[in-house]
C-alpha cells in the first residue's frame, strides 16, 4: 500500500480525553473528617487579597484575589449620558462582566454570553443602592469587571472589586457592598465554594448576596437549583454572615486606598 506522506502519522487507536481534575470531581463534597477538598470547613472563607488603584487609566480601580480566582475592575465616570436618553435626576450605573477567553475550563468567547449579560445586571442592581446616583443628574458610572482566572465565585469577587473601584474613584455612597456566595447540600452550607465544588453533583442549589453590612439592607440576591424553604432560609442568613466577615477587609482596603492618595499629593505639593 502506498504511504501517504502529506498525512500526520497518529496513533491506530483512539484515547479519550481525560480532564485533569477528573480525579477530584469524584470525591466526596464533605470528607468524613468534615473537611472539603482543599481542607476548609464548611463556613470557611478563603483568604483573600485585596487592592485598590490597579489601572492608572481609571478613575478607580480594583483587584481581587482569593486564592485561584483573580478578579479586575475598572470605573469610569461620572461622565455625561449620551444625548439619545431623556433627561434624569439621578445618574445611572451601568456594568460590563466579562471571563477572560482564558479563564476558565472552556476557553470563553470574546463576545458577551448570557450569564456574563445576567452577571452584568446583577451587579448594577447590587450597586445602585449604595451609590448617591441622585449627585449625578443625566450621568453615568460605566463599571468594567474582567476575570483573570476562575476557580469559583467570581460574581461575588467582581462586586467586592467594584465597590471597592468606586470607593477610590471618589464616588459618594451610602455604604460598600460585600458580596458572599454559598453552595447547599441539604442542610449543610458550603461557604466561598470552588469551581469543582459548584459543579458537584451533590449541590441542591447556590445562593449568592450582595449585602450592605451599615445598613443592614440586601441588595442583591441570586439563587440557582432548588431549595426548600428552610434551606433558602438559612442560606441567606449564612451568605449575610459571610458578607460581614468580609466588610473589615473591604473597608481597611479603602482606608489604605486614602492614605496613599493623601501621601502623593503631600509629596506632590512639597
Amino acid at each position: 500500500m502506498p504511504v501517504d506522506n502529506k498525512r500526520i502519522a497518529g496513533p491506530e487507536i483512539t484515547q479519550p480525553v481525560v480532564l485533569r481534575e477528573e480525579k477530584r470531581l469524584r470525591k466526596p463534597l464533605i470528607s468524613k473528617e468534615g473537611l472539603r477538598q482543599d481542607g476548609r470547613k464548611e463556613d470557611e472563607l478563603r483568604p483573600m487579597f485585596l487592592r485598590s488603584g490597579v489601572v492608572s487609566q481609571a478613575r478607580g480601580s480594583a483587584y481581587i484575589e482569593m486564592q485561584r480566582t483573580k478578579v479586575t475592575c475598572a470605573v469610569y465616570g461620572p461622565r455625561e449620558s449620551s444625548r439619545q436618553q431623556e433627561f434624569s435626576q439621578k445618574g445611572k450605573l451601568t456594568c460590563e462582566f466579562k471571563f477572560a477567553p482564558f479563564s476558565c475550563w472552556q476557553r470563553r468567547q470574546h463576545m458577551q454570553d448570557s450569564e456574563e449579560k445576567e452577571f452584568s445586571s446583577f451587579v448594577v442592581q447590587a450597586l445602585e443602592p449604595a451609590v448617591c446616583l441622585e449627585k449625578f443628574p443625566k450621568a453615568q458610572i460605566d463599571i468594567y469587571i474582567t476575570v483573570l482566572e476562575n476557580d469559583g465565585n467570581a460574581l461575588s469577587a467582581g462586586i467586592i472589586c467594584a465597590s471597592l473601584a468606586l470607593g477610590e474613584a471618589g464616588i459618594e455612597m451610602y455604604d460598600l457592598v460585600s458580596s458572599c456566595s454559598l453552595i447547599q447540600k441539604g442542610s449543610t452550607s458550603v461557604m466561598d465554594p470552588t469551581f469543582l465544588e459548584g459543579v458537584s453533583p451533590e449541590v441542591d442549589g447556590r445562593v449568592t448576596v450582595a449585602f450592605l453590612p451599615t445598613l443592614n439592607v440586601v441588595s442583591g440576591l441570586l439563587q440557582d437549583g432548588e431549595l426548600t424553604h428552610d434551606q433558602a432560609v438559612k442560606a441567606v442568613k449564612s451568605c449575610m454572615e459571610g458578607c460581614a466577615r468580609i466588610y473589615p477587609v473591604l473597608q481597611e482596603s479603602l482606608v489604605q486606598a486614602v492614605k496613599r492618595t493623601m501621601k502623593s499629593k503631600q509629596q506632590d505639593a512639597s
